[in-house]
C-alpha cells in the first residue's frame, strides 16, 4: 500500500515521463518542492515496492505496477479539480485543496465522486440549479 507521500512521487513521475519521457531527479524534486536527496531515497523506496525500476546515473523507468498506480493517481487528482470546478470552488483554491484532501478519501468515495462529475456533465440544468442553491446560501 503506498503511503501519501509515494503516491505524490508516483504521481509526479508519472505526469513528467507523459509529458517529457522522462522523469530527472531533479524535475521530480523541483516538481514537489523537495531536495534531490529526499528524491533519490523516494525511488530507492518505489524500487523496492516494484513500482519503478531505477538504476543509479541512468534513470527510473516505470513498472506496469508503477503506471498503472502514477495513471490511477493522476485521473483521481484530475477528478478532484473538475469536481470542485463544477461545484463553484474559486480557481485559485482548486489545486491546494485537491492537494489537502486527495490522500484522506477513499476510494468508494472517490468513485461517487466520479458519478457526481458525470452526472452535472451530462444534465448541466442541475449544476445550474446548484448554483443557484448556493447563491442563495450566500445571500443568507
Amino acid at each position: 500500500m503506498a503511503t501519501p507521500s509515494m503516491e505524490d512521487y508516483l504521481e509526479r513521475i508519472y505526469l513528467l515521463i507523459d509529458e517529457k519521457g522522462y522523469a530527472r531527479v531533479s524535475d521530480i524534486a523541483e516538481g514537489l518542492e523537495v531536495h534531490p536527496s529526499s528524491v533519490t531515497k523516494m525511488i530507492q523506496k518505489l524500487d523496492k515496492d516494484n513500482y519503478l525500476v531505477y538504476e543509479k546515473y541512468r534513470g527510473l523507468v516505470l513498472t506496469s505496477k508503477g503506471k498503472k498506480m502514477g495513471k490511477r493517481l493522476l485521473d483521481r487528482h484530475q477528478l478532484l479539480e473538475d469536481f470542485l470546478q463544477l461545484i463553484g470552488v474559486q480557481e485559485e483554491n482548486i489545486y491546494t485543496d485537491v492537494e489537502g484532501i486527495e490522500h484522506h478519501l477513499s476510494w468508494d468515495s472517490i468513485t461517487c465522486i466520479e458519478g457526481l462529475v458525470e452526472f452535472f456533465k451530462r444534465h448541466p440544468e442541475s449544476r445550474e440549479r446548484l448554483m443557484d442553491i448556493r447563491s442563495e446560501i450566500e445571500t443568507d
